[in-house]
């Protein structure tokens, strides 16, 4: 691992890490950031959602993505949680944020562009492959390689058939010319 991949990992899973622990002691104040969109939802879904466990299993969710992040374990699975995680927090902070003055506006706008920040961090993260190449190419390359193999096979078969065959049919003129000449 790079010394670069080293430091950036953990810096930028700590603020996931430290907001989901923040949702896990706040669980309360996160379900009643999620009640609205939940509501929305609510009928489009096959079962009954308590938005305090939900909060939990998110924050919870939150924070071992976070630390599997920074720890680089399962990075990019990681990155990718976490991705999700911080674009539907994006969009739960900026639906329920105070927009009753203008400082509070602009709070919204910088809390907002802080997650979108952060949420484009994750995405890079996510797609980053640490100098190894990713499970499309390799599975693009093995089917290349496994199509390359199959059509020297099938050549190879060919040559061996046609030479097998070459031979029955010398085999079989020389036994006709021996009984015709006897």
């Amino acid at each position: 691992m790079s010394i670069v991949r080293f430091l950036a990992r953990p810096m930028l899973a700590s603020s996931f890490v430290l907001a989901g622990v923040h949702k896990l002691k706040n669980a309360d104040d996160t379900a009643a950031q999620l009640s609205p969109l939940l509501r929305r939802t609510a009928d489009a879904l096959p079962f009954q959602v308590n938005e305090k466990v939900l909060a939990r299993a998110i924050g919870g969710t939150q924070v071992g993505a976070g630390v599997c992040f920074a720890l680089g374990k399962s990075a990019r699975l990681a990155a990718t949680v976490l991705a999700v995680i911080s674009a539907l927090n994006s969009y739960v902070e900026w639906r329920s944020a105070d927009i009753s003055s203008k400082e509070a506006r602009d709070a919204r706008r910088k809390q907002l562009l802080k997650n979108v920040s952060l949420t484009g961090g994750a995405l890079l993260a996510a797609v980053d492959t640490a100098g190894k190449p990713s499970l499309a190419w390799r599975a693009g390359t093995f089917a290349a390689d496994a199509k390359k193999n199959a059509s020297h096979f099938a050549a190879d078969a060919k040559k061996t058939t046609n030479k097998r065959l070459k031979k029955a049919d010398k085999a079989v003129r020389k036994a006709v010319d021996h009984k015709a000449g006897a």
